[in-house]
């Protein structure tokens, strides 16, 4: 069945380590007295406990209410979400796997001069991996350089020989992505990782805006939030970018695998707010090298599928066989330039683990600038010396496989028993080329109402950035948080959930500093 990259908002790696507990100044009200600041970056507190300035607002409202009446406003906010049937699904579960995603009321907030230097830097990376797909399909110039290894690329399950020399509009493979940042300990925000084949998480981005417009309608007001609402607008514009040299008013569609997805609810949404339908694939037919969409009138054609599904399933014809969620045929009708497919398939080779390591050299090589916003060190395992620094520190590493997502497949070093660590040490050997690590990193924490007081937890990061006729980058962002007490992944099936990520407009706030 088809697993999306990023399931149901809800899939990073991230790790934090232990914080050592140090008391905040007396607490302004009980609500507060639980808050204890660590060694990571808080986003409300500077290092002396101070509320930092763009959080003034927020923090004097917070305080000004007592546990019960934050208590209601939560569950209010709960109710909301089940009403609207605000879900994610957890494969494997003994208990009903669809679930409501649990999101906390207290919104982060990012200052206009820190979103300038994520925003800069998201454009940077997402042009320069979208002209890296243009190369390594084309002429593959990268590739002839030495700056990315060749088998590194070729030999990537998610490298897609049928994409060679095929035309992709404005050269734009990745459409949607969604890039996964953290902030370390200086305050400064770094890419965790890239999203590139279906990334899931914006329909939670603006759900749980909504819930804080409700939640703190005076405080909203007051801050001076950019907005968010026009996402699906702008998505619809992308998306008909993609076909509008050759159709003036193309038809978009939104394919799903179907109701039992982890993200249907997200694809159902999405689909609404734009206007288009939203099909599965016995939905849509191939004829002549065109797809169609059946309809009570007969049927309609396509020009641009906004597709959930993964490379795998979406031609039994072109890729796996097997599949019953695509449609036969689509793969032809792509290749005659008939129809778009987004994001393009092979656009996964540009997020592969591995190839992330590279990104700073991509940026370098077809941009000729240097990143704006870093990665996390990361060690290849398929390097013979990178491979033994690895296998001697794994107590202090997390390594992952290179395919695998959701906090799944991966070793945490730091809280991993000595049995567990040699067991996995003899799945890398085994497989080298499979694994990556990286140090364990320390995310920020972000206030969260646990048990009707503040509490820290530690939080990353999700922009959602748009690729068609140009690049835009939505003025907000999905918040995930590890909700748990201790708990070292944010994934939602994980026991982690979602904050509303307000961005404020220029001239609310200085940049933030450590």
């Amino acid at each position: 069945m088809n697993r999306e990259k990023a399931v149901s908002a809800a899939d990073t790696d991230s790790l934090v380590t232990p914080a050592v507990a140090a008391p905040l100044p007396p607490a302004r009200s009980p609500t507060e007295a639980a808050y204890r600041l660590g060694p990571a970056f808080d986003e409300m507190h500077d290092a002396e406990g101070e509320v930092r300035e763009h959080y003034a607002a927020v923090h004097s409202r917070l305080t000004s209410l007592s546990a019960e009446a934050l208590a209601e406003r939560q569950k209010t906010l709960e109710r909301s979400f089940l009403l609207q049937g605000v879900t994610f699904t957890v494969y494997g579960a003994e208990s009903a796997t669809e679930r409501i995603i649990p999101t906390d009321l207290v919104p982060r907030i990012i200052p206009a001069a820190e979103w300038r230097t994520i925003e800069a830097g998201l454009t940077q990376r997402l042009q320069a991996l979208n002209m890296f797909l243009a190369d390594v399909y084309g002429d593959q110039r990268i590739l002839m350089d030495g700056v990315v290894p060749r088998e590194l690329v070729l030999g990537a399950p998610s490298y897609r020989r049928e994409m060679r020399r095929l035309y992709v509009p404005h050269k734009a493979y990745a459409n949607v992505c969604g890039s996964d940042l953290i902030r370390g300990q200086d305050g400064r925000f770094a890419v965790l990782e890239d999203n590139l084949r279906v990334p899931s998480g914006v329909s939670y981005m603006l759900a749980n805006r909504d819930a804080a417009k409700r939640t703190f309608p005076g405080v909203f007001q007051s801050s001076n939030v950019r907005p968010i609402e026009r996402y699906p607008d702008l998505l619809l514009a992308t998306l008909k970018s993609m076909a509008a040299d050759w159709r003036p008013n193309p038809q978009v569609v939104v394919l799903t695998p179907g109701v039992y997805n982890s993200a249907y609810y997200e694809h159902a949404y999405l689909a609404r707010l734009m206007g288009a339908p939203l099909v599965e694939g016995r939905d849509l037919v191939a004829y002549e090298n065109m797809i169609y969409m059946r309809t009570t009138t007969g049927l309609r054609r396509v020009d641009v599928i906004y597709r959930r599904v993964d490379d795998d399933f979406i031609d039994p014809l072109a890729f796996r066989r097997d599949s019953n969620l695509g449609v036969a045929g689509l793969f032809n009708a792509y290749r005659a330039g008939n129809v778009v497919i987004c994001n393009a398939p092979g656009t996964g080779v540009a997020d592969d683990k591995a190839v992330y390591a590279y990104v700073p050299d991509i940026i370098r090589y077809y941009l000729g600038e240097e990143p704006i916003l870093p990665n996390i060190e990361t060690f290849l395992c398929r390097e013979p010396a990178q491979l033994s620094h690895v296998l001697a520190n794994l107590d202090t590493l997390v390594v992952k496989a290179v395919g695998a997502s959701g906090g799944y497949g991966m070793l945490v070093g730091p809280h991993a028993s000595a049995a567990e660590r040699e067991a996995f040490a003899e799945a890398v050997r085994a497989d080298p080329a499979n694994y990556i690590a990286q140090p364990t990193i320390q995310l920020s924490t972000a206030p969260c109402l646990i048990d009707g007081r503040l509490e820290p937890r530690h939080v990353d990061l999700r922009p959602f950035i748009l690729s068609g006729e140009k690049i835009v980058v939505t003025p907000g962002a999905l918040t995930r948080v590890a909700l748990r007490r201790g708990s070292l992944v944010v994934n939602s099936s994980q026991g982690g959930g979602s904050k509303d990520t307000w961005v404020l407009a220029d001239g609310d706030a200085p940049e933030v500093r450590p």
